[in-house]
Parts: C-alpha cells; structure tokens; sequence
C-alpha cells in the first residue's frame, strides 16, 4: 500500500512493508532498516501480523522465505510493520533480490498484534517460480515467526560460498529431498 505523509501533489509517497525475516529488529539485515530511519527513508510502524495463514519457511542457508499460498499455513506469521520511501524501497529491492527472481514484493493484508483491524502493505514474497517447491522441500511445515530459534541455521550472504547464484542455490534446494 503507497500512503501519501503529507498532503499536496508533491507529498513523497512512502509504501507500508511487512517485515517478517532477516530485516526484523535483532537480525543480520536490519542495519539497512537502521539506515534508512536514520536517512528519514523508513519509520517503524509497529508489530503485525498477516490477516491470512501463510507458509513461513527456510530456504538453503536458512534463509527465511515468505510463500505466496493463502491458507495453506497453519499459522499467521508475525513480523514488523515499516512505512518506507520510494528510495528506501529501491534499497530494499536491491537486497531481497527483486530483479534476480528471488523475492517479488506484493501485496499483503496485516493487522496490529491484538487488534482486527486490517491495513494493506507489501511483502517480499518467495518468487512463484519456486514457492510450491519451497512449500514441498520444507514438509509443509512453516513457522509462525523467523526467531532466534528459527534463524540457528541463517547463513550472512558474506559467508556464502561463491560458486553459485543464490537462484541457483535455490532450485538445488528446491530439487533435493
């Protein structure tokens, strides 16, 4: 959802994100949050949750993918809500891998921890090339939140070994049993 911070047809545009994984507070990505608060690009919005059920998994080297499958879930998955500008959502971008078909940004029903009310964002989705296999390799079996816990198997893109794409890593993944 794209949200107008101040009125008047040169209002910059800032897009509410769902953040469920690695850029939560507390984890290896969220220094590029950090940053763009600090450049005025990104505001903390508060803890949300998905309205829908949707599968939370781990893809190779633990890395947390969100998939695009309504309902098929058990649970809701609980992450942080961020309202970003046009240039914090093209850094953003750049990180999740948007032109190299690892994540797609769309949309998203999410509602306050505690509350029914909905607001519409975006999330980074596990592209659709590779959700259902994703879905497949993991069990079907998801989590409810990416936690220390959950994250005991991340491996920081630095230390990943160099030989492969990441989406090549990724259909390996989705290819092994």
């Amino acid at each position: 959802m794209t949200i107008s911070v101040t009125s008047g047809a040169d209002a910059p545009k800032q897009t509410l994100i769902f953040s469920y994984g690695t850029l939560k507070q507390g984890f290896s990505n969220h220094k590029l949050m950090q940053d763009l608060i600090s450049k005025n690009d990104a505001v903390f919005v508060g803890n949300y949750i998905t309205d829908r059920r949707l599968p939370l998994v781990r893809g190779p080297y633990g890395v947390p993918f969100l998939l695009n499958l309504p309902g098929a879930s058990r649970h809701r998955v609980r992450g942080e809500l961020y309202s970003v500008s046009d240039a914090g959502l093209q850094r953003l971008d750049v990180l999740e891998g948007i032109t190299l078909g690892h994540y797609e940004r769309l949309p998203i029903a999410v509602r306050p921890e505690g509350s029914d009310a909905v607001v519409e964002a975006e999330a980074y989705y596990a592209h659709r090339n590779f959700a259902e296999d994703m879905w497949r390799r993991s069990g079907y079996e998801g989590f409810e939140a990416f936690s220390d816990e959950v994250a005991k198997g991340y491996v920081r893109r630095d230390l990943r070994p160099k030989d492969r794409s990441f989406r090549e890593q990724i259909t390996l993944f989705c290819s092994s049993s």
